[in-house]
């Protein structure tokens, strides 16, 4: 019983030391990640409140690269946009590709903080990763960011790969770019992508859910307000509930295999339920993943959910 009682004594210790050091990684990563959310007013999208957010997310990048194992990243100008390659250094299937989409509002986001995600994707699949740098609002609003998607999907096409040969990624403002690339692409009468991966997508920029209410107290990140001020500077004056900025309400019949993970806490939480049901109502296979006590885009952390979400993402792709 004594020797029992030591082991859960020790193991006991070593759990509260791992979360100890978790919490002293995820510490300055927090403090970044609020600092891009933290728009109160439409007004913090003045030039001089824009680029201290995008310092922030470019931060939150550099923070997370180091604690990833990344052997290749091989930035390129892509007909005068910025693009990078993740590659694998050990054998690996060459027939397959991600296109990563990275969030950030459609305000800010760049390689930096695109970065962490793709290398971790690249990590549990062992397939390579295309991520890039899409026009941002306000300067650049809708289309240009979805502009710019169709013409890195139309590199790869260029490069021989096959759509179903191309898992489109995408985190938050990311994965409404994802989206919304499938309706265009649906529209057009071209083929989809194989699979979707969704982190905390936003596909309702009508923020017509529950959650925008029911959760606002418990998202540490969000608000309704920064919400509605990146919405104003990319589509403003346009339709929101059109599916090519919402695309939650676009005809989903056709769409391929999908997996969303979002967290309890987050007030986007809404946008990933809604977007399941309708994509079951329209006969697509959707599995939604519901990360308990989780925040948004909780997989860039260094922490052991995240690691379980990625891992998750692995097997989705690589099993199905």
């Amino acid at each position: 019983m004594a020797a029992k009682k030591l082991f859960l004594q020790r193991k006991l210790g070593e759990e509260n030391e791992g979360g100890a050091r978790e919490e002293r990684h995820l510490a300055p990563m927090m403090r970044a990640l609020k600092a891009i959310h933290s728009v109160g007013t439409p007004e913090s999208m003045a030039p001089e409140d824009l680029a201290k957010q995008r310092a922030a997310q470019e931060l939150l990048g550099r923070l997370a690269a180091p604690m990833i194992v990344l052997k290749k990243w091989e930035p390129f100008q892509l007909k005068g946009m910025s693009a990078a390659w993740v590659r694998p250094d050990w054998p690996h299937d060459k027939g397959r590709v991600i296109l990563y989409c990275h969030g950030g509002g459609y305000t800010s986001g760049n390689l930096g903080y695109s970065r962490p995600l793709a290398s971790k994707l690249t990590n549990v699949t062992g397939w390579e990763t295309l991520c890039f740098e899409y026009r941002l609002a306000p300067e650049n609003p809708f289309p240009a960011a979805v502009d710019d998607a169709r013409k890195v999907w139309d590199y790869l096409m260029y490069l021989g790969y096959g759509a179903r040969d191309v898992v489109v990624a995408g985190d938050s403002a990311g994965g409404n770019l994802a989206l919304v690339l499938c309706h265009q692409l649906k529209k057009a009468g071209r083929q989809l992508p194989g699979h979707l991966v969704l982190m905390s997508p936003w596909t309702d920029m009508t923020a017509s859910g529950p959650s925008y209410t029911q959760r606002a107290e418990l998202d540490p990140m969000i608000t309704v307000d920064y919400v509605r001020a990146v919405r104003e500077v990319y589509a403003g004056g346009q339709d929101l509930s059109s599916p090519f900025l919402s695309p939650l309400f676009g005809d989903f019949s056709g769409f391929p295999p999908t997996l969303i993970q979002v967290g309890s806490n987050e007030i986007l939480y809404s946008d990933s339920r809604q977007l399941r049901d309708r994509m079951v109502e329209a006969n697509v296979y959707c599995r939604l993943e519901e990360w308990s006590d989780m925040w948004h885009v909780f997989q860039m952390f260094p922490m052991r959910k995240a690691a379980q979400a990625m891992e998750n993402i692995g097997n989705f792709l690589l099993n199905q």
